[in-house]
């Protein structure tokens, strides 16, 4: 049975869909031309400047007021820079420091290279609290485990990057920072009453919404009292109830992925999930990063039939539609560009970095660095103290498969520097770093997001919050590593 194109067209003005490439295929235009709101990019789609100015271009072409989104955090989530690690330093460093004039304006500069790029919807600031040491996904993203303190920052960077005229998303709605689980892989759980919610989790999203936040991301996480047993993505109580009521934000609820095991695992399929978040009152659909024509199509059918069988009223399809296009109405005003010192990030990053114990005695070391995972949030990004480094040997090693006698005999008499991220987490990553201790000058460089865990032996312990190209630097200039400038 034919489609009605009226509807059809609705749909479509609710969605974000993507591509691959590094230039857009022509279904992904025609799409743009029949309604489709606008497509995100990934590091996938993303080779240099003047690549990335001309496919934005090739896809204003088609329509001026097309959505252009990414996911550009700096610090370990960057997709302008995922080739060599963001010259910005994330969250959790800014956090660090706490100086919210830093924050806005180191986001005022990610805006600002953003704006340049042609790109207008930024799918940040993170706001989650990270009250979880080993959470997964969020960790560096986070300002930190103090609401208070993700607050302050919070609209500090809505704003920054607001003012260059990019729209902000913040994330992930209602609060992604306790939990154990990626949803990118399955659906989790924060069994937590919605009072410690308003206390743990939801003062940042009171912040962005004072602040002006174009757009709130939901989170595929399961909150039992409010959102029974699907996620918040889906979820009335979360969306409507909770943050269009109580909290009176009037911007764009914008969904996580709905490729991710959170939603559409949860709905059955991606399509399904799309009609279930624009029923509980989501107005645009991120589909993911593997989309292709038949996807959207599938979608945008699945949300007509929602509309006919009665699983989607037409006035919340309608109402979802118009919020969208007044975002991208709002991206459209006219903004003065402001230039920014290309250094900013990282003069930004060595106010981050914090040393425990002493340097001394660590000239000429052997750096270790302890390969590690990552999230399909980061992406293979590149990280380390490696590409700042003066000369210095290192080697990289798995932590479980490393033998400690083997370092110890390479090193000989020198100072061993361990570089690793999250190091506390794998019994084999401490085993290794205190047993290497327990013979060398051992210091270790800790990227990820910090434990109380301090390894036996180790004359001194470096943190810098993050693991971006700004991180790095700052770390080996603290070390003493880097080549004169």
């Amino acid at each position: 049975m034919p489609i009605d194109p009226g509807l059809r067209r609705l749909a479509l003005r609710t969605l974000l869909a993507a591509f691959a490439g590094k230039s857009a295929p022509d279904w992904a235009l025609a799409l743009l031309s029949e309604g489709l709101a606008g497509h995100t990019l990934f590091g996938a789609n993303i080779a240099e400047p003047v690549q990335v100015a001309a496919l934005t271009a090739q896809l204003r072409s088609v329509r001026a007021d097309v959505l252009i989104a990414i996911d550009e955090e700096g610090g370990d989530v960057t997709r302008l820079a995922h080739r060599t690690g963001s010259p910005y330093p994330g969250n959790a460093a800014l956090g660090a420091v706490d100086d919210p004039d830093l924050t806005r304006t180191v986001y005022a500069a990610i805006g600002t290279d953003l704006a340049a790029a042609g790109i207008n919807l930024d799918l940040a600031p993170t706001v989650d609290v990270n009250t979880a040491d080993d959470n997964p996904i969020i960790g560096t993203r986070s300002f930190g485990a103090d609401p208070l303190r993700v607050a302050r920052h919070a609209a500090a960077a809505v704003a920054g990057l607001q003012s260059t005229g990019v729209a902000a998303c913040a994330k992930h709605f209602p609060g992604h920072g306790a939990t154990l689980a990626d949803s990118h892989l399955e659906l989790p759980t924060i069994d937590a009453p919605l009072s410690v919610l308003r206390e743990r989790d939801l003062p940042p999203f009171a912040a962005v919404i004072a602040a002006g936040t174009q757009a709130i991301m939901t989170a595929h996480i399961r909150v039992p009292e409010l959102t029974g047993s699907g996620p918040a993505t889906f979820s009335r109580a979360v969306l409507t109830d909770l943050l269009r009521d109580e909290y009176a934000f009037q911007g764009a609820v914008i969904t996580d992925a709905l490729e991710m095991k959170g939603a559409a695992g949860a709905a059955g399929g991606i399509g399904r999930a799309a009609v279930l978040a624009l029923a509980g009152g989501a107005d645009l659909l991120c589909i993911g990063a593997r989309v292709d024509l038949a996807l959207v199509e599938e979608v945008a059918a699945e949300i007509v039939a929602g509309v006919g069988d009665g699983r989607l009223s037409l006035s919340r399809l309608e109402e979802a539609a118009e919020r969208n296009a007044a975002m991208a109405s709002w991206t459209q005003q006219p903004v003065a560009a402001t230039p920014h010192d290309g250094a900013l990030g990282y003069a930004a990053a060595r106010r981050a970095v914090r040393v425990e114990g002493s340097l001394v005695e660590l000239t000429e070391p052997l750096v270790v660095q302890l390969e590690s995972g990552h999230s399909i949030a980061e992406g293979r990004v590149p990280w380390g103290l490696k590409p700042h480094l003066n000369g210095t040997e290192q080697v990289s090693v798995v932590p479980a498969e490393a033998s400690p006698e083997a370092l110890a005999a390479r090193a000989g008499l020198r100072p061993i520097i361990v570089v690793g991220r999250h190091t506390h987490r794998a019994e084999a990553t401490r085993a290794l770093i205190e047993s290497l201790a327990a013979s060398h000058t051992v210091a270790v460089v800790e990227m990820g997001w910090p434990s109380v865990w301090r390894p036996a032996g180790a004359r001194a312990f470096v943190t810098t919050y993050g693991a971006s190209h700004a991180n790095g630097r700052a770390a080996a200039e603290a070390l003493g590593l880097t080549a004169a400038r």
